[in-house]
This record gives C-alpha cells, structure tokens and sequence, in this order.
C-alpha cells in the first residue's frame, strides 16, 4: 500500500493531519497498537519539523506486510549540522514558532528513539529527506 501526503510549510492548522489519516489506517489493519503509537510519533515529529522549518514537502508512505516506510522530502533551508540537530534540546525554530508550542528541539531526538532505522539527508538552501522505517512483528 502507497501512502502520499503533500505538506504545507507554516501552516501549524494543519499540523499532525497526515500523522492523523495514517494512524486511521494502521488501526484499520489491526496493526500492534504500540507500533501505531512509536509510528505515528515519529511522523508527527518529522510533519511537524517540515511545517516549522520548510517552504513545503512530501510525505510517502509504503506498507507492507514486513515494514512501514516513511519517506519526507522537503524544500526549505536545510540542516547545516545534522548530529548537533539531533541533540536533545537543540532547536533552529523561530521565536514565532516557539510561541505556537513547537520548537523544544526534541522533534529529531523523538524520531530516532522511535524509529528503528532513521536516515537523515540535507543540503543546505536545498532541503532534507528523511527515511523512517519500522519493521512488523508477527
């Protein structure tokens, strides 16, 4: 199964609704409820991170009977120092997004203690791609 979700940067009112539509489907396949949760955690911090940081993105999802994975690709300033960004606390967010609740620098920690595999690429004034996977027990 495909999974395609078109994310707009800067707009915190639609925040977490691909997380959402895709924590609908995964209960529909009575997938483990402790895999939805680590799952949907880490997309919600990844959408979160391209709505707070990127001009707009993309994310896709492929679901098998084997794994979840979930690919975001966005355009927007990319990540000069990725291991520094993946610090606990670190963080890059405007003082506006701050404001709105976001920005604790926890999104990219949360991710990979989620996760069980996490790739992360960026380009600076390009943009980053981030490759989540998540492997289904039986």
């Amino acid at each position: 199964m495909h999974f395609e979700y078109l994310i707009e940067g800067g707009n915190f009112s639609k925040a977490g609704t691909a997380s959402s539509l895709f924590k609908k489907v995964l209960k529909q396949l009575n997938v483990d409820p402790i895999l939805i949760k680590r799952t949907v955690v880490a997309l919600y911090e990844a959408e979160v991170n391209i709505v707070a940081h990127a001009y707009n993105g993309v994310i896709k999802i492929d679901l098998d009977t084997e794994r979840i994975y979930i690919n975001l690709t966005d355009e927007g300033p990319g990540i000069p120092d990725i291991e520094l960004a993946m610090q606990k606390g670190y963080s890059t967010a405007s003082p506006e997004v701050r404001e709105m609740g976001f920005g604790a620098g926890m999104g990219l920690p949360n991710i990979q203690s989620n996760a069980d595999n996490l790739r992360i690429r960026s380009e600076v004034g390009k943009g980053t791609t981030v490759e989540i996977e998540f492997f289904l027990k039986n």
